[in-house]
């Protein structure tokens, strides 16, 4: 019975991924970090896409849903899952507008470190 309750249904994806475009529809977002600037605790880490949060919402660290924003059409494409060692947790990162570069950029900068490792996970 459990297995059915988790089992992801094309129904199910759509309406994950129309709830996080919702989500920025009716919250917007905040670029707090822009492509080309550095995190404000590690320095050689540079964005490699305008990088944010979802206004008014909550994530498993109690911040805001982090978002990377690119400039291609405005859909949600997707989320990395993440898993941090430094910090011990995990989180999903929406990817909002972005293009197949982006999301390509987006992947090395999460995984080229010991420390946080990422799968993408596509909107379908």
């Amino acid at each position: 019975m459990r297995h059915e309750l988790g089992r992801v249904t094309r129904e199910r994806a759509m309406d994950y991924w129309d709830t996080l475009e919702k989500l920025i529809f009716e919250n917007g977002i905040t670029i707090d970090r822009p492509k080309g600037t550095s995190h404000p605790r590690y320095p050689g880490m540079i964005y490699r896409v305008n990088y944010g949060f979802i206004n008014n919402t909550r994530s498993m660290d109690d911040n805001e849903i982090d978002v990377f924003v690119g400039e291609s059409e405005k859909k949600v494409n997707g989320i990395f899952c993440t898993i941090d060692t430094l910090k011990q947790d995990s989180e999903i990162k929406v990817l909002y507008a972005c293009d197949e570069s982006d999301i390509a950029a987006i992947g090395r900068q999460f995984n080229e470190s010991d420390y946080l490792k990422a799968i993408f996970i596509a909107r379908g």
